[in-house]
C-alpha cells in the first residue's frame, strides 16, 4: 500500500470535481463523499452531471484523450449522500464486487416518529412492481432476501436518528424496510409522504469498510452526520 501511495500523483486542485469530496485516492481506488441530488451514473435524461462522469474528468486531468478511466463498483441513489468507492482498473473492480457482501456499510437515516424497538434487524423479501417501486413480500420465490440492521441514536418530538447496518444491498432497501415499520425516511417522496419544508431525502451513507484490492489492508472511510440532519433533530 505504501508503495502504491508513494508512486501516485494526484491531479491539480483545479480539476477537483464539484459535489464530491475526495476522502482517499491511490493508483487503484478513489473514495468520495457524494452530495445528495447527484446521480452516481448517467440516466436517459442526465449524461454528464454524475459522480462517474465528474470523477472520470478528474482522473483524466482535463485531457479527453487520456486512457485513464474509472470502473463502477456500486451505486448510491441520486438523493442519498455519502461514501462511494470507484476502481481504477478492471481487476480492482472485480475484486471489490466479489467481496462486496463481506464489507461493512453503515448509513444514517432520519425517520418520522419513533421505532417500536430501539435496535434490531428488519428482514423481508423485496420485489419490484411495474412502476419500479419496491415492496416487501414473505414468499422467498417472489422476492430477494433483504436484511437491514438498525439502532436508534437519538430521538426528538418528531424524528428519530438511526444508524443503519446494511446487511444486504437491495434496491431502495433501507427506505422500504423503515416504511414497513411505520417510520418513513424524512423527505422520501416515493415511500413516505410528500411533505413541505424538508429539503432532501434524509439518508446518508456514513461509512464503508473494505479490504484494499491489492494490499489487502482493511480500510474504513467515515463521514459525519450531515449538519442538516442535526438541524432537523433540534427543530
Amino acid at each position: 500500500m505504501q508503495e502504491s501511495i508513494k508512486q501516485f500523483k494526484r491531479p491539480p486542485k483545479r480539476y477537483q470535481p464539484k459535489g464530491l469530496t475526495i476522502l482517499y485516492e491511490d493508483r487503484d481506488i478513489i473514495v468520495v463523499d457524494k452530495v445528495n441530488g447527484l446521480l452516481t451514473v448517467s440516466s436517459e435524461k442526465v449524461k454528464d452531471k454524475t459522480a462517474y462522469y465528474l470523477l472520470t474528468e478528474y482522473v483524466r486531468k482535463g485531457n479527453q484523450k487520456s486512457k485513464r478511466r474509472l470502473f463502477i463498483v456500486h451505486r448510491l441513489d441520486r438523493d442519498t449522500s455519502g461514501v462511494i468507492v470507484f476502481a481504477k482498473d478492471e481487476k480492482a473492480k472485480r475484486y471489490l464486487q466479489e467481496e462486496w457482501q463481506n464489507f461493512s456499510k453503515k448509513y444514517y437515516a432520519l425517520v418520522h416518529g419513533t421505532m417500536p424497538q430501539k435496535e434490531g434487524i428488519i428482514t423481508s423479501y423485496l420485489a419490484e412492481n411495474s412502476i419500479h417501486r419496491m415492496y416487501s413480500v414473505t414468499d422467498p420465490e417472489k422476492g430477494k432476501l433483504a436484511k437491514t440492521g438498525y439502532k436508534v441514536i437519538r430521538e426528538s418530538t418528531k424524528y428519530s436518528l438511526l444508524e443503519i447496518d446494511l446487511l444486504t444491498g437491495r434496491k431502495n432497501q433501507i427506505r422500504v424496510h423503515l416504511a414497513d415499520k411505520g417510520c418513513t425516511v424524512a423527505g422520501d417522496k416515493k415511500y413516505g409522504v410528500n411533505e413541505k419544508g424538508i429539503k432532501r431525502l434524509m439518508l446518508h451513507a456514513a461509512s464503508l469498510t473494505i479490504t484494499h484490492p491489492f494490499s489487502k489492508e482493511k480500510m474504513t472511510f467515515t463521514t459525519k452526520v450531515p449538519a442538516y440532519f442535526e438541524s432537523l433533530m433540534k427543530g
